[in-house]
C-alpha cells in the first residue's frame, strides 16, 4: 500500500473541504461532483464503503490540481 493508500470517503472529503470543495451535485449512480469557487475546479468522488484505491485518490487529486503532499499534510 502506497501513501495514499487506505483512506475513506469520509477522510477524502474532509480533506477535500479543508481545500476549499464543497458538495456540487449527485452524479451517476453513487458518485458525487464537488466542487472549489476558488479554483473553479470540479472533482468526482465516488462514495462507496470500505477504502479508495491508491489510483482513483491520485486521479481525484488531479482534477482537483492537489498534490498528493499537500493532501497528506492537510488534518
Amino acid at each position: 500500500m502506497g501513501r495514499l493508500g487506505g483512506f475513506t470517503y469520509r477522510d477524502i472529503v474532509r480533506r477535500l473541504k479543508l481545500f476549499g470543495f464543497s458538495f456540487h451535485r449527485q452524479a451517476a449512480g453513487s458518485h458525487e461532483i464537488w466542487y472549489n469557487d476558488q479554483t473553479k475546479r470540479f472533482t468526482t468522488i465516488p462514495n462507496h464503503s470500505g477504502d479508495m484505491p491508491e489510483g482513483t485518490l491520485r486521479a481525484i487529486l488531479k482534477q482537483a490540481g492537489i498534490e498528493a503532499n499537500d493532501f497528506l499534510e492537510k488534518k
